[in-house]
C-alpha cells in the first residue's frame, strides 16, 4: 500500500496532469482561464516544422548515443574482465564519467570543444586532420554530433559496469567446454558470451533509451538546442514551449507524445525479454 501511494503521487498524478494540460489551451500567465481544445494542441504541434525537426534530432540522438554506448561499453566490459595488473584501479577510474554531474560534464566539453582554446582543435591541428579551428558547437552540422560525443563519454561506463557484472556471472566451465569443442575466440563470444549477455543487454539498452530520450542537461548547457534548432530534441522543445513561450498546453502535448513512444519501447522490451527467457 505505501508503494502504491508513492507511485500514484509521484507518477500517476503528474502523468494525468500532463494529459489534462495537453488537452487544454492554457498559458502560464492565465492558469485560471484554461480552455478545453481536445486534440487541438496536438494538431498545432504537428503543424509546426520545428516539432518534426526535433523528432528527427531525437531519433538520431537516441540511436547514436545508446548504440555507441552499448558497443563501447561492451568492449570496455570485455577488457576489464581480463586479468591484468591494476585491474581494480581501472575499474574504479572507468566509473568517473558516470559519477560526474551532467552540468560539469557539459562545462568540461565546452572547454574541450572551444574553437580557440579547446584541446580537440589543438590535437586535430597537430595531427594534420584539420587546417583551421572548427566551431564545433556553433556549426549546424557539428553541434549535435559534438553533444552526442559528450553524452557517449558520460554514459558508456553504465553499460561497461552492468555488462561486466553479467560477464563475471558466466561459469568458466562453459568457456572451457566451448574451447574443448574447438571454438575459437570469436565462436566462444558469439555462441557463449553474447547469448548469456542478451538479457542484460536488453534491460540496460531499454533503460538507457528512456534516460537518453528524456535527457536535456547536456544539450541545454552546451548548445541550448542551437544553432537555430540544429540540436533541438523533443524534451528541450517541450521545455521551451512551456517555459519560454509560456504555453503549458503545447509543451505538455509534446511531452505526452514522447511518453507514449517510450511506453511502446517498454512493451517491446518486455516481449523481447519474455522470448529470451522462454528460449533459455
Amino acid at each position: 500500500a505505501p508503494a502504491c501511494v508513492l507511485l500514484v503521487g509521484l507518477v500517476g498524478y503528474p502523468l494525468v496532469r500532463a494529459i489534462w494540460l495537453s488537452l487544454h489551451d492554457i498559458r502560464l500567465l492565465t492558469l485560471h482561464a484554461a480552455r478545453f481544445v481536445g486534440f487541438g494542441q496536438y494538431y498545432a504541434v504537428w503543424a509546426d516544422p520545428t516539432f518534426w525537426q526535433a523528432v528527427l534530432h531525437t531519433t538520431v540522438w537516441v540511436v547514436g548515443v545508446v548504440g555507441l554506448q552499448l558497443v563501447l561499453g561492451l568492449g570496455g566490459a570485455l577488457l576489464l574482465n581480463k586479468p591484468f595488473r591494476g585491474r581494480a584501479f581501472w575499474r574504479g577510474v572507468a566509473l568517473i564519467p558516470w559519477a560526474t554531474s551532467s552540468v560539469l560534464v557539459a562545462l568540461m566539453w565546452l572547454w574541450l570543444l572551444d574553437m580557440h582554446l579547446g584541446l580537440v582543435n589543438d590535437v586535430l591541428r597537430r595531427l594534420g586532420v584539420i587546417q583551421a579551428p572548427i566551431a564545433w558547437l556553433a556549426g549546424r552540422n557539428t553541434a549535435l554530433p559534438a553533444v552526442m560525443l559528450a553524452a557517449i563519454w558520460q554514459g558508456t561506463p553504465f553499460f561497461a559496469v552492468m555488462l561486466l557484472a553479467a560477464l563475471q556471472a558466466i561459469p568458466e566451465e562453459l568457456y572451457e567446454a566451448a574451447r574443448i569443442d574447438g571454438g575459437g575466440t570469436w565462436a566462444v563470444f558469439r555462441f557463449v558470451t553474447l547469448p548469456l549477455l542478451r538479457p542484460t543487454i536488453l534491460i540496460t539498452t531499454t533503460l538507457r533509451t528512456m534516460w537518453v530520450a528524456n535527457y536535456m542537461d547536456l544539450i541545454l548547457v552546451m548548445t541550448g538546442g542551437g544553432p537555430g534548432v540544429a540540436s533541438l530534441t523533443l524534451p528541450l522543445h517541450a521545455y521551451y514551449l512551456a517555459y519560454k513561450r509560456l504555453d503549458l498546453g503545447a509543451g505538455a502535448a509534446v511531452a505526452v507524445q514522447l511518453a507514449v513512444v517510450l511506453a511502446a519501447a517498454i512493451v517491446i522490451y518486455m516481449r523481447l525479454l519474455g522470448s529470451v527467457e522462454v528460449t533459455e
